[in-house]
């Protein structure tokens, strides 16, 4: 992450300048139609300047901010299309949507597929839950007809959910210890108000949105081809390859929870082999590799076929990448310039309640630099000494404290935040129906999951 610069500006003119660059990106990218990869650099170097970084290390803010959220992002979209592209072309993603549209009906397809996501995004992050998720979503759109967002909203909706509200996911983890909150608690809570916070505000936001925002189906991931339509993989074969990632994701994170707690040795050849499978990029490309065994391979295609498929998805999501990555660029830039802590020192003295400030100065937060996860860290380090000197709080407010946090960190997803760009181009939206439809969701969620832990910490 971008250490932040001492800030050469006041506060008043660091807010201004945050709000003049989101308005100029979104006016170069909507109006001038300049291409958002373009635009994002663009605006990133300009913000540097008017922030006065030192202009010897704005090359360096601008190329580390691309560089980490590339390293998180494109071996994660990559493998994700790969696995993705693999179990479309062959026909898996429609052998288990088959199963979903039998088991819940052609009217709750939209409420399977939210409640299968909130399942797989408990251990399991949201750009690659989503990219998992993807093949599925589309094979139920096409078969089932209407707007892809009546599908594809409960979806994304449930893993920014669990990303945000529950453990072992790093934001409410890392804001769960700088505040003092038990892990356990906030996890309960986590689970208790995000579930609702995510039918109200993902799965009925969705299905309001498909039935008023038409969205046909991208051919992103390719479709069926004719031996997937006479001879489909088994559909115990198709779970298998969605859960195996899951799995060993799971297995990462509960051995790093039991190394933590000091149940097992941390040091141990087998708790660090389990701990490396478990990794998100080295557990999809194990799934990556079993999908070509089992859907190519075994089922008779020749290795030049199935390298074919997977060399195929990429140059589909190489713009997403990039694009991105220049999003995380932009929000690396707005913190070396200091606007995310200057608007949090601000906020910080107004003497607002603290479950209401936490929310507050994380909202101010993730608008200001985009990423949900550095806006909880950051907002818990800044409310961590509040808290100390709060007195009669107890251990379920100071859970609620971190729910606050998670839920101003959720809202308001736009141009510098690199999931808004993620969500934009593989649902093939433009800027300005993303901004109506991911934009708005993303706040009902942190809305509604702040006004749920408010009322809960009035009345526990």
């Amino acid at each position: 992450m971008t250490e932040p610069i001492e800030p050469a500006l006041s506060t008043g003119w660091l807010l201004v300048i945050a709000v003049v660059a989101v308005l100029v990106l979104l006016g170069l990218i909507i109006r001038v139609r300049l291409h958002a990869f373009v635009a994002l650099i663009l605006v990133s170097l300009l913000v540097a300047i008017a922030t006065r970084i030192p202009t010897g290390e704005i090359g360096d803010v601008l190329v580390n901010g691309l560089g980490t959220t590339l390293g998180n992002v494109a071996l994660l979209v990559a493998l994700g299309a790969m696995l993705g592209r693999l179990l479309e072309v062959t026909g898996g993603a429609k052998v288990l949507a088959d199963g979903l549209i039998r088991r819940f009906g052609d009217r709750r397809a939209p409420l399977a597929l939210g409640t299968a996501a909130l399942i797989f995004g408990f251990p399991i992050f949201f750009d690659a839950g989503l990219v998992v998720f993807l093949p599925l979503v589309f094979t139920v759109a096409r078969r089932l007809g209407g707007s892809l967002l009546t599908y594809a909203l409960p979806v994304a909706g449930a893993f920014a959910v669990m990303h945000a509200f529950v453990p072992p996911h790093p934001g409410p983890v890392a804001a769960a210890e700088l505040v003092g909150a038990e892990i356990g608690l906030v996890l309960v809570y986590g689970l208790l108000i995000g579930i609702p916070t995510w039918f109200l505000g993902a799965y009925l936001f969705g299905l309001r949105v498909g039935r008023r925002t038409p969205l046909a189906v991208p051919d992103l991931l390719g479709r069926e081809d004719e031996e997937a339509e006479t001879n489909p993989p088994a559909m115990r074969t198709v779970l298998f390859l969605l859960l195996l990632p899951l799995v060993l994701i799971f297995l990462n994170t509960g051995l790093d929870t039991l190394a933590t707690a000091g149940t097992v040795d941390e040091d141990a050849g087998w708790v660090q082999a389990g701990m490396l499978i478990g990794r998100t990029p080295i557990a999809l490309l194990i799934a990556v590799i079993a999908a070509m065994w089992l859907l190519g391979w075994r089922r008779g295609r020749s290795g030049s076929d199935v390298e074919r498929l997977a060399d195929s998805a990429l140059g589909p999501v190489c713009s997403i990448i990039l694009i991105t990555g220049a999003g995380g660029m932009f929000g690396a830039v707005l913190r070396a310039g200091g606007i995310g802590e200057a608007l949090a020192g601000t906020l910080e003295d107004i003497g607002l309640p603290v479950i209401v400030a936490a929310f507050v100065i994380s909202v101010c937060l993730r608008v200001a630099q985009g990423s949900a996860t550095v806006a909880l860290t950051t907002t818990a380090g800044l409310i961590a000494p509040v808290v100390e000197a709060t007195s009669g709080l107890s251990s379920s407010d100071l859970a609620l404290i971190v729910i606050a946090i998670a839920g101003g960190a959720t809202v308001l997803s736009h141009v510098n935040d690199s999931g808004f760009w993620l969500v934009s181009r593989f649902l093939d939206m433009s800027e300005k129906t993303t901004l109506r439809t991911w934009t708005v969701m993303e706040t009902l969620l942190g809305t509604i999951g702040f006004a749920f832990a408010y009322v809960l910490s009035v009345i526990v």
